[in-house]
């Protein structure tokens, strides 16, 4: 374009027609100038567009992402929270109904609480759901029906005789233990009263259930009569043929009713248990609430009931079977040796 506009000056004599020839050729050129100043930015644009929009694009995306995991984040929180809230509510809620009912099971010697051994209720937990080889028992009894298969037991000691009933394999006592030994009372009692004995039998410490002394067996005295799982029978203080149940005895009971997880609804008397929680009692089981005794009290009755198993955990606990009126299941639980326990013999 400068090379027409240098001859235009020069040529003096050039007519009007080379000016509008060059104005012709300066128009077109012009336009084709225009043409790729358009083009050339346009691409430029296009190219700095892609690149702009794609750079915010993923910075959106990212800050996206952060603000869902931070969102998340706070959610988790707000859940825990909300989780440690709820449980807490939960554990006052539990306080305040134990604290006003009028047979607290605070009562229960505090089995499931201060005296209760959470990996030994584990280890007892796991005997019991290996019990795959076990015979399952059929329900035998109804509030109206009772098709059982029962016998007795004549204890030549004092001329007691028991109900017993056979319960998958097993042939069990269906009355609680009541021969009188040192280191035991008539359970359901309360306070420093004993209760009736030939309704609920009696409560016996570990040693005296093991029939032993307390220096050889009690509180602090480890003796080792039947190690965790063993088969081993330890007559104790049942009468001959018959002894106190180990630790897999009472599991593979539970396991012959259906699991531990109902077995206290099962196995429960249909009478005598605090506020409605009363059992079924479809084998004939017939746990009765005869309490504990610990601490010089007699207390629970009507409320819990315990049973000693022969297999002792340390100097100080053995493992008991333990029912409560406000449960359906069945526990093994490891307690002080010292307590007052019921005691069921199990034939041999």
């Amino acid at each position: 374009m400068k090379k027409f506009l240098d001859l235009s000056f020069r040529s003096v004599a050039i007519g009007s027609m080379l000016i509008m020839a060059f104005a012709f050729v300066g128009c077109d050129d012009s336009s084709s100038a225009s043409a790729g100043q358009n083009d050339e930015p346009a691409v430029e644009s296009s190219s700095s567009s892609s690149g702009k929009v794609s750079e915010p694009a993923e910075v959106a995306s990212s800050s996206s992402e952060k603000a869902k995991s931070s969102s998340s984040d706070a959610q988790s929180d707000a859940k825990q929270s909300s989780s440690s809230e709820k449980s807490g509510k939960s554990s006052s809620s539990v306080n305040d109904v134990s604290s006003s009912s009028v047979k607290q099971e605070s009562t229960e010697k505090s089995s499931s609480s201060e005296k209760l051994s959470e990996s030994s209720s584990s280890s007892a937990d796991k005997v019991a759901s290996s019990s795959s080889s076990v015979t399952l028992a059929t329900r035998c009894k109804t509030e109206t029906e009772d098709n059982c298969e029962y016998g007795t037991l004549l204890d030549d000691r004092d001329g007691q005789t028991y109900k017993t009933v056979k319960i998958g394999a097993q042939w069990w006592m269906a009355e609680n233990l009541n021969f009188v030994t040192e280191n035991s009372g008539c359970g359901g009692g309360s306070g420093t009263t004993e209760g009736n004995c030939e309704t609920y039998g009696r409560l016996y410490s570990w040693a005296a259930a093991m029939g032993k002394s307390e220096e050889q067996c009690g509180y602090g005295h480890e003796c080792d009569l039947a190690s965790a799982g063993s088969a081993t029978f330890i007559r104790g203080v049942c009468p001959d043929g018959w002894h106190v149940p180990t630790q897999s005895e009472w599991s593979d009971l539970f396991a012959a009713v259906g699991g531990k997880s109902n077995a206290g609804k099962v196995l429960k008397s249909q009478t005598d248990w605090y506020n409605g929680g009363n059992g079924s009692d479809a084998y004939g089981f017939a746990a009765r609430p005869a309490g504990s005794y610990g601490d010089g009290r007699f207390s629970g009755e009507g409320n819990h009931a315990d049973f000693w198993s022969s297999t002792e955990n340390g100097s100080y606990g053995a493992y008991d079977m333990y029912l409560t009126y406000a449960r359906v299941s069945a526990h093994l639980y490891t307690n002080d040796k010292d307590y007052g326990y019921s005691v069921r013999c199990v034939k041999d």
